[in-house]
């Protein structure tokens, strides 16, 4: 994990989130110093939940009078032992650990959490004066995405709720859901989210690789690329950018030289929805297209999702990535559940 990849921050309560000991009758207010992180972290689209030994009765009425209760994602209070708590929120985000920090004031809870699972990274309470200057909190850029990061995660939280709770089959509530995706040509505008884009996302991703500004600045004023982006919008509100696609032209050849998804919507379909909207277009402009993904120790399911679109691997390029071609005989369907639009 590059240390600038904190995506998000788990929080002790007693004596590091608030000063005292809840059951001791303490917590009677903040730290400011904490109140101050919380906030600012959030201003910068970095997630935060909660892993207390506490009970939860009466520690979560207490962040409501707060004021702080909402920007803490599905927050783990109870008996529980941290280190279990904070897989749960991982499984929860849908994030990975090894994009987690957890702050606590105890150094018998920290060193449990470094033990259990090494890849979280732990922090003294006592650091937090001098948090927001470190790198792996430092995000390059904060984008509109960024800032509303959370109220997109709340969404996810009421979305799903929805779907546990109705009663039919899967593309009946698909279909509830009203979505819109828009693909569209990347302009300028987009740069520093397609940016984020390649640096936080690792599993769904095919290329293996980020790409620097200047160099998605360069592809979108080369007549030899295609850079698209795609953003989408359900009756639970907008999910923002999250697809982007890198497509090399030469000819009678599209290369997919990158395809990524933000893992917030693999549970929609629009992986393959988007892969096949890429598909007619090529088609449509009668070329061949083919792929290349570079396999990376978590991005195994975009391998699965072109497969299952109907791609097949033909050969390895001299860096040893495994290209895939697709012939057009078996075509990912247009799902009648969502509204495709935008401009090439």
């Amino acid at each position: 994990m590059h240390r600038s990849d904190v995506k998000c921050v788990v929080w002790d309560l007693d004596e590091t989130l608030w000063r005292g000991t809840l059951l001791a009758g303490g917590a009677n207010e903040l730290s400011p110093v904490a109140e101050r992180v919380v906030r600012e972290l959030d201003s910068r689209g970095i997630l935060q939940s909660i892993a207390s030994k506490n009970d939860y009765g009466a520690a979560w009425p207490r962040l409501e009078s707060f004021g702080v209760a909402d920007f803490f994602l599905h927050p783990q209070i109870g008996w529980d032992s941290k280190a279990k708590s904070i897989s749960a929120i991982a499984d929860l985000l849908g994030i990975g650990l090894d994009t987690f920090a957890f702050i606590d004031d105890q150094a018998a809870e920290r060193a449990e959490i470094q033990f259990m699972i090494p890849e979280v990274r732990v922090i003294d309470a006592n650091a937090l004066p001098n948090l927001l200057s470190w790198p792996e909190f430092s995000p390059q850029f904060v984008t509109a995405d960024s800032r509303n990061r959370r109220s997109m995660y709340r969404a996810d939280e009421a979305r799903k709720a929805a779907g546990e709770s109705f009663d039919g089959a899967r593309d009946r509530f698909l279909a509830s859901l009203d979505m819109r995706l828009v693909v569209r040509r990347a302009t300028a505008a987009d740069l520093e989210r397609a940016h984020e884009l390649t640096v936080r996302t690792n599993q769904l991703n095919t290329g293996g690789r980020t790409y620097s500004m200047a160099e998605l600045a360069a592809c979108l004023t080369s007549p030899d690329h295609l850079v698209l982006v795609a953003e989408l919008e359900d009756r639970f509100g907008s999910s923002g950018t999250i697809g982007l696609s890198l497509i090399e032209r030469d000819g009678t050849m599209w290369t997919i030289r990158l395809f990524l998804m933000s893992c917030r919507v693999l549970s929609r379909g629009i992986g393959s929805v988007l892969l096949g909207h890429i598909l007619r277009l090529a088609q449509a402009r009668q070329v061949r297209l083919r792929a290349l993904f570079v396999a990376t120790d978590r991005n195994r399911p975009m391998l699965v999702a072109y497969k299952f679109a109907g791609f097949r691997k033909s050969g390895e390029d001299e860096a040893g990535a495994l290209i895939l071609e697709h012939d057009y005989v078996r075509m990912p369907p247009v799902p009648d559940y969502m509204t495709i639009s935008g401009e090439i």
